[in-house]
């Protein structure tokens, strides 16, 4: 089993020629030139793509969901906060006012 495993990865380095190995030279040199050359244009494809998925928040959206994260942050520490009853008392004024 060796011997063949052996005779194979010998034949095929033997066939592996020097124009193969400059043929692949150039064709990876190519990829990455053109990578190189249209990354802005590649970089602005894959964010409106990510845009059409995922579109942006409005500004009033992001305000509603950070007062409602907040809101429940404070009810989540007065539940924590039970058993002392001027931090609970603080937190319920701090909730009033938001």
């Amino acid at each position: 089993m060796y011997d063949h495993t052996m005779s194979t990865i010998i034949s095929a380095v033997q066939d592996f020629s020097l124009l193969a190995s400059v043929q692949l030279a150039l064709v990876v040199a190519v990829t990455v030139g053109f990578l190189v050359l249209f990354k802005p244009l590649l970089r602005g494809c894959v964010r409106a793509a990510v845009l059409v998925v995922k579109p942006k928040l409005s500004k009033e959206e992001r305000l509603q969901r950070r007062q409602m994260r907040d809101a429940m942050m404070l009810k989540r520490m007065l539940n924590r906060n039970e058993c002392n009853p001027s931090h609970a008392a603080e937190l319920r004024a701090m909730a009033s006012r938001a």
